[in-house]
């Protein structure tokens, strides 16, 4: 089945083909097939959220699902997250993860609760929104006063938020959010990026 027409937007770093691949054949394992995926690879060091925007840019279909190149879906993810999309009404919808390698750095209520827009929570990245609301707010990094992380997904969805869109939480576990040594936060200074970065000369 590859209605509704889905894009997956993944951004990359060139140093992830292994995991990179392994992403791709989590896609490829769909119960819901997508229609499209949109890959970006980040080769000059400019960070996640800019490689994410690239990839976004070049969807085409009526909604899209960001994966990040080192975590996986599971094989019922797109179609639960569309399924409940109906039942909801909803245009963005995000689920829950299994932690590979490390534990959940959210609290409890992060997993359990409704989304509140009056009380917005930070979720993952991982998620199914409508393209043309995606574009209209856009990936970018917020000024969060730290080097922790670039916190374009709590951007999305500050952004969703403030535009009127509908975010529904499916409380459900639906993909894997690997925990390695090179994870980056989206910053081309750590991990993976950082080292590829500095082996080919971009920093």
């Amino acid at each position: 089945m590859t209605y509704p027409q889905i894009t997956v937007v993944m951004p990359s770093l060139p140093s992830r083909g292994v995991r990179r691949n392994a992403a791709l054949a989590s896609i490829a394992a769909q119960t819901l097939s997508p229609a499209a995926v949109s890959v970006a690879i980040d080769v000059s060091g400019e960070g996640a959220p800019a490689t994410r925007q690239r990839a976004l840019d070049a969807a085409t279909t009526e909604w899209v699902a960001f994966l990040d190149d080192d975590d996986a879906f599971m094989p019922q993810h797109l179609d639960h997250l569309y399924k409940h999309a109906l039942e909801t009404n909803a245009d963005f919808v995000y689920s829950w993860f299994q932690v590979v390698g490390g534990v959940d750095p959210f609290p409890p209520g992060h997993y359990l609760n409704q989304f509140d827009p009056e009380h917005p929570i930070e979720t993952t990245v991982t998620t199914l929104i409508r393209t043309e609301l995606a574009k209209a707010v856009g990936f970018r990094s917020l000024d969060r006063g730290e080097d922790t992380n670039t916190g374009e997904d709590y951007g999305m969805v500050l952004g969703v938020v403030k535009l009127g869109g509908n975010i529904q939480h499916l409380v459900e576990r639906t993909w894997y959010w690997s925990h390695h040594g090179g994870n980056t936060s989206g910053l081309p200074t750590k991990g993976d990026a950082r080292r590829w970065n500095q082996e080919h000369g971009q920093q």
